[in-house]
Protein backbone atom coordinates (compact mmCIF):
# COMPACT_ATOMS: atom_id res chain seq x y z
CA UNK A 1 0.00 0.00 0.00
CA UNK A 2 1.57 3.76 -1.30
CA UNK A 3 0.60 6.43 1.16
CA UNK A 4 -1.56 7.96 -1.39
CA UNK A 5 -3.89 4.84 -1.39
CA UNK A 6 -3.78 4.49 2.39
CA UNK A 7 -5.38 8.08 2.85
CA UNK A 8 -7.89 7.03 0.61
CA UNK A 9 -8.71 3.84 2.40
CA UNK A 10 -8.86 6.66 5.73
CA UNK A 11 -11.10 9.22 4.26
CA UNK A 12 -13.66 6.72 2.79
CA UNK A 13 -14.01 4.79 6.06
CA UNK A 14 -14.07 8.02 8.57
CA UNK A 15 -16.80 9.51 5.94
CA UNK A 16 -18.51 6.42 6.28
CA UNK A 17 -18.70 6.40 9.47
CA UNK A 18 -19.18 9.95 10.11
CA UNK A 19 -15.71 11.10 10.86
CA UNK A 20 -13.64 13.82 9.92
CA UNK A 21 -11.86 12.15 6.61
CA UNK A 22 -9.06 14.91 7.65
CA UNK A 23 -8.06 13.08 10.66
CA UNK A 24 -6.84 10.55 8.35
CA UNK A 25 -3.75 12.71 7.33
CA UNK A 26 -2.81 13.78 11.35
CA UNK A 27 -2.78 9.78 12.01
CA UNK A 28 -0.67 8.94 8.96
CA UNK A 29 1.66 11.60 9.85
CA UNK A 30 1.89 10.25 13.24
CA UNK A 31 2.42 6.39 11.94
CA UNK A 32 5.16 7.96 10.12
CA UNK A 33 7.05 9.52 12.90
CA UNK A 34 5.49 12.66 13.35
CA UNK A 35 6.19 13.88 9.03
CA UNK A 36 4.98 17.53 8.72
CA UNK A 37 2.37 18.20 5.91
CA UNK A 38 4.72 19.04 3.39
CA UNK A 39 6.41 16.06 3.94
CA UNK A 40 4.00 13.56 3.75
CA UNK A 41 2.63 15.04 0.20
CA UNK A 42 5.89 15.36 -1.51
CA UNK A 43 6.31 11.21 -0.69
CA UNK A 44 2.26 10.41 -1.65
CA UNK A 45 3.66 7.62 -3.63
CA UNK A 46 6.00 6.09 -1.39
CA UNK A 47 5.73 2.98 -0.15
CA UNK A 48 3.92 1.98 3.75
CA UNK A 49 5.90 -0.36 5.41
CA UNK A 50 4.03 -2.98 7.04
CA UNK A 51 4.94 -2.06 10.14
CA UNK A 52 3.90 2.06 9.79
CA UNK A 53 0.94 0.50 7.43
CA UNK A 54 -0.53 -1.44 10.75
CA UNK A 55 0.44 1.38 13.56
CA UNK A 56 -1.88 3.71 11.13
CA UNK A 57 -4.78 1.44 10.22
CA UNK A 58 -5.14 0.56 14.37
CA UNK A 59 -5.36 4.15 14.83
CA UNK A 60 -7.60 5.36 12.60
CA UNK A 61 -10.47 2.06 13.33
CA UNK A 62 -9.19 3.97 17.14
CA UNK A 63 -10.71 7.22 15.92
CA UNK A 64 -13.35 5.06 14.16
CA UNK A 65 -14.54 3.83 17.40
CA UNK A 66 -14.55 7.16 18.95
CA UNK A 67 -11.27 8.08 20.48
CA UNK A 68 -9.81 11.86 19.66
CA UNK A 69 -7.09 12.00 17.24
CA UNK A 70 -5.48 13.36 20.20
CA UNK A 71 -5.06 11.04 22.49
CA UNK A 72 -4.10 8.81 19.96
CA UNK A 73 -0.98 10.55 18.82
CA UNK A 74 -0.67 12.30 22.44
CA UNK A 75 -0.45 15.76 21.74
CA UNK A 76 -2.13 19.04 20.63
CA UNK A 77 -0.75 21.84 19.11
CA UNK A 78 -1.31 25.72 21.07
CA UNK A 79 -0.05 29.16 20.70
CA UNK A 80 2.84 27.23 18.74
CA UNK A 81 3.75 24.29 21.03
CA UNK A 82 2.60 21.05 21.02
CA UNK A 83 0.90 19.74 24.34
CA UNK A 84 1.46 16.54 25.97
CA UNK A 85 -2.59 15.28 26.13
CA UNK A 86 -4.30 12.28 27.48
CA UNK A 87 -7.57 11.17 28.97
CA UNK A 88 -7.12 13.73 32.56
CA UNK A 89 -7.12 16.50 30.72
CA UNK A 90 -9.42 18.70 28.17
CA UNK A 91 -8.01 18.48 24.47
CA UNK A 92 -6.93 22.38 24.41
CA UNK A 93 -8.83 24.32 21.83
CA UNK A 94 -8.25 26.96 19.51
CA UNK A 95 -10.73 29.20 21.03
CA UNK A 96 -8.41 29.23 24.21
CA UNK A 97 -5.96 30.57 22.45
CA UNK A 98 -7.94 33.81 21.99
CA UNK A 99 -8.47 34.11 25.99
CA UNK A 100 -4.33 33.81 26.26
CA UNK A 101 -4.11 36.47 23.41
CA UNK A 102 -6.50 39.00 25.16
CA UNK A 103 -4.61 38.40 28.81
CA UNK A 104 -1.43 38.75 27.51
CA UNK A 105 -2.32 42.21 25.44
CA UNK A 106 -4.18 43.68 28.41
CA UNK A 107 -1.63 42.45 31.18
CA UNK A 108 0.69 44.69 28.96
CA UNK A 109 -0.99 47.40 28.95
CA UNK A 110 -2.36 47.44 32.30
CA UNK A 111 0.80 46.79 34.14
CA UNK A 112 3.44 48.71 31.97
CA UNK A 113 5.97 49.23 34.65
CA UNK A 114 5.19 46.51 37.07
CA UNK A 115 8.09 44.15 37.08
CA UNK A 116 6.29 41.01 38.17
CA UNK A 117 2.98 39.83 37.12
CA UNK A 118 1.32 37.68 39.67
CA UNK A 119 -0.87 35.03 37.35
CA UNK A 120 -2.73 32.34 38.26
CA UNK A 121 -4.45 29.76 35.84
CA UNK A 122 -7.40 27.74 37.92
CA UNK A 123 -8.59 24.18 36.44
CA UNK A 124 -5.00 24.56 34.84
CA UNK A 125 -6.08 20.58 32.71
CA UNK A 126 -3.16 20.27 30.79
CA UNK A 127 -1.56 23.56 31.72
CA UNK A 128 -1.45 24.88 28.53
CA UNK A 129 -2.62 28.28 29.23
CA UNK A 130 -0.49 28.36 32.42
CA UNK A 131 2.50 27.87 29.92
CA UNK A 132 2.12 29.63 27.53
CA UNK A 133 1.27 32.76 29.79
CA UNK A 134 4.72 32.33 31.38
CA UNK A 135 6.47 31.70 27.95
CA UNK A 136 5.17 34.53 26.31
CA UNK A 137 5.69 36.94 29.18
CA UNK A 138 8.60 36.73 31.66
CA UNK A 139 7.06 38.94 33.31
CA UNK A 140 4.27 36.85 34.66
CA UNK A 141 4.75 35.13 37.55
CA UNK A 142 2.49 32.26 37.15
CA UNK A 143 0.97 29.16 39.30
CA UNK A 144 -1.48 26.61 38.14
CA UNK A 145 -3.98 24.66 40.15
CA UNK A 146 -6.25 21.85 39.86
CA UNK A 147 -8.27 19.75 41.85
CA UNK A 148 -7.25 16.64 39.92
CA UNK A 149 -3.62 15.55 41.08
CA UNK A 150 -3.85 13.17 37.37
CA UNK A 151 -3.78 16.46 35.68
CA UNK A 152 -1.62 18.25 37.37
CA UNK A 153 1.09 15.57 36.18
CA UNK A 154 0.43 16.24 32.47
CA UNK A 155 0.34 20.21 32.83
CA UNK A 156 3.91 19.18 35.01
CA UNK A 157 5.27 17.25 32.23
CA UNK A 158 3.95 20.13 29.62
CA UNK A 159 6.07 22.96 31.41
CA UNK A 160 8.95 20.71 31.82
CA UNK A 161 9.10 19.36 28.17
CA UNK A 162 8.15 23.32 27.36
CA UNK A 163 11.06 24.76 29.95
CA UNK A 164 7.75 26.84 31.46
CA UNK A 165 8.54 27.98 35.14
CA UNK A 166 4.90 27.17 36.52
CA UNK A 167 4.49 27.05 40.03
CA UNK A 168 1.57 23.88 40.25
CA UNK A 169 -0.96 23.72 43.45
CA UNK A 170 -2.93 21.07 44.05
CA UNK A 171 -6.46 22.59 45.21
CA UNK A 172 -10.20 23.04 44.54
CA UNK A 173 -10.31 26.36 42.81
CA UNK A 174 -9.03 29.45 44.84
CA UNK A 175 -9.03 28.13 48.02
CA UNK A 176 -5.00 27.39 48.55
CA UNK A 177 -4.57 30.95 47.53
CA UNK A 178 -7.07 31.99 50.39
CA UNK A 179 -5.78 29.65 52.79
CA UNK A 180 -2.50 31.21 52.04
CA UNK A 181 -3.34 34.83 51.83
CA UNK A 182 -1.66 35.25 48.86
CA UNK A 183 -3.07 38.07 46.21
CA UNK A 184 -2.33 37.75 42.64
CA UNK A 185 -2.86 40.39 39.50
CA UNK A 186 -4.61 38.46 37.45
CA UNK A 187 -6.86 35.39 37.80
CA UNK A 188 -7.49 33.40 34.15
CA UNK A 189 -9.65 30.38 33.55
CA UNK A 190 -11.42 28.06 31.18
CA UNK A 191 -13.66 26.35 34.03
CA UNK A 192 -16.08 23.87 33.04
CA UNK A 193 -19.38 25.83 31.97
CA UNK A 194 -21.27 23.24 29.78
CA UNK A 195 -24.98 22.23 31.38
CA UNK A 196 -25.12 19.13 33.00
CA UNK A 197 -28.20 18.29 30.56
CA UNK A 198 -26.65 19.62 27.79
CA UNK A 199 -23.59 17.00 28.09
CA UNK A 200 -25.40 14.01 26.92
CA UNK A 201 -26.00 15.96 23.29
CA UNK A 202 -22.14 16.46 23.00
CA UNK A 203 -20.83 13.78 19.96
CA UNK A 204 -19.50 10.93 21.33
CA UNK A 205 -16.05 11.50 20.65
CA UNK A 206 -15.82 14.82 23.44
CA UNK A 207 -18.47 13.18 26.41
CA UNK A 208 -17.58 9.52 26.03
CA UNK A 209 -13.84 10.55 25.97
CA UNK A 210 -12.85 13.79 27.09
CA UNK A 211 -13.10 13.94 31.20
CA UNK A 212 -16.34 14.80 32.71
CA UNK A 213 -15.15 16.92 35.35
CA UNK A 214 -13.54 19.14 32.98
CA UNK A 215 -16.89 19.75 31.00
CA UNK A 216 -19.38 19.77 33.48
CA UNK A 217 -20.46 23.19 35.17
CA UNK A 218 -23.64 22.05 37.12
CA UNK A 219 -27.30 22.34 36.50
CA UNK A 220 -26.83 25.35 35.03
CA UNK A 221 -23.46 25.93 33.87
CA UNK A 222 -22.01 28.62 36.56
CA UNK A 223 -21.67 26.60 39.15
CA UNK A 224 -17.89 27.28 38.85
CA UNK A 225 -18.96 31.13 37.70
CA UNK A 226 -20.73 31.24 40.89
CA UNK A 227 -18.04 30.45 43.45
CA UNK A 228 -15.37 32.05 41.62
CA UNK A 229 -17.71 35.59 42.22
CA UNK A 230 -17.54 34.79 45.99
CA UNK A 231 -13.77 33.78 45.95
CA UNK A 232 -11.98 36.28 43.59
CA UNK A 233 -12.31 39.22 45.84
CA UNK A 234 -10.27 37.16 48.27
CA UNK A 235 -7.60 36.55 46.43
CA UNK A 236 -7.19 39.75 43.55
CA UNK A 237 -5.25 43.10 44.47
CA UNK A 238 -6.83 46.20 43.97
CA UNK A 239 -5.64 46.62 40.57
CA UNK A 240 -6.22 43.03 38.88
CA UNK A 241 -7.99 41.55 35.96
CA UNK A 242 -9.88 38.82 35.73
CA UNK A 243 -10.96 36.59 32.59
CA UNK A 244 -13.23 33.79 31.70
CA UNK A 245 -14.14 31.78 28.69
CA UNK A 246 -17.65 30.92 28.91
CA UNK A 247 -20.21 28.97 26.69
CA UNK A 248 -21.40 30.97 23.81
CA UNK A 249 -24.78 32.41 25.28
CA UNK A 250 -22.91 32.47 28.60
CA UNK A 251 -21.20 36.08 28.31
CA UNK A 252 -23.65 38.57 29.30
CA UNK A 253 -24.72 36.72 32.14
CA UNK A 254 -20.91 35.91 33.72
CA UNK A 255 -20.28 39.85 32.66
CA UNK A 256 -23.03 40.68 34.72
CA UNK A 257 -21.63 38.63 37.93
CA UNK A 258 -18.54 40.41 37.30
CA UNK A 259 -20.17 43.78 37.29
CA UNK A 260 -22.37 43.07 40.80
CA UNK A 261 -19.08 41.45 42.15
CA UNK A 262 -16.41 44.38 40.99
CA UNK A 263 -18.52 47.53 41.15
CA UNK A 264 -17.13 50.18 38.98
CA UNK A 265 -15.11 47.38 36.61
CA UNK A 266 -14.55 47.72 33.03
CA UNK A 267 -16.00 44.31 31.53
CA UNK A 268 -15.62 43.41 27.86
CA UNK A 269 -17.94 40.43 26.17
CA UNK A 270 -15.48 39.49 23.53
CA UNK A 271 -17.60 37.61 20.48
CA UNK A 272 -15.95 34.84 18.18
CA UNK A 273 -16.58 35.72 14.07
CA UNK A 274 -20.55 33.66 14.41
CA UNK A 275 -21.32 36.30 17.16
CA UNK A 276 -20.90 33.50 19.88
CA UNK A 277 -19.97 34.88 23.54
CA UNK A 278 -16.19 33.32 23.90
CA UNK A 279 -14.70 35.41 26.90
CA UNK A 280 -15.37 37.72 29.23
CA UNK A 281 -12.19 39.75 31.25
CA UNK A 282 -12.65 41.61 33.84
CA UNK A 283 -10.68 44.80 34.28
CA UNK A 284 -10.57 45.60 38.42
CA UNK A 285 -9.47 48.83 39.80
CA UNK A 286 -8.69 52.20 38.44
Amino acid sequence: MKRHEALNWASSFLTEIGREPQAGELLLRHALGDLSRTELLLGLNEELPPQQQEVFMEAVQKHGEGVPVQYITGFEEFYGRRFFVNKEVLIPRPETEELVYEVLQRSSMRFQDAQEIKTIDVGTGSGAIAVTLALENPRLTVSAIDIAEESLEVARKNAADLGAPVRFIHGDLLQPLIENGEKVDIVVSNPPYIPDREIMELETIVKDQEPFRALSGGQDGYVFYRRFMEELPLVLNKRSIAAFEVGHDQGQTVAEMLRITFPGSFVSVIMDISQKERMVIAEIGF
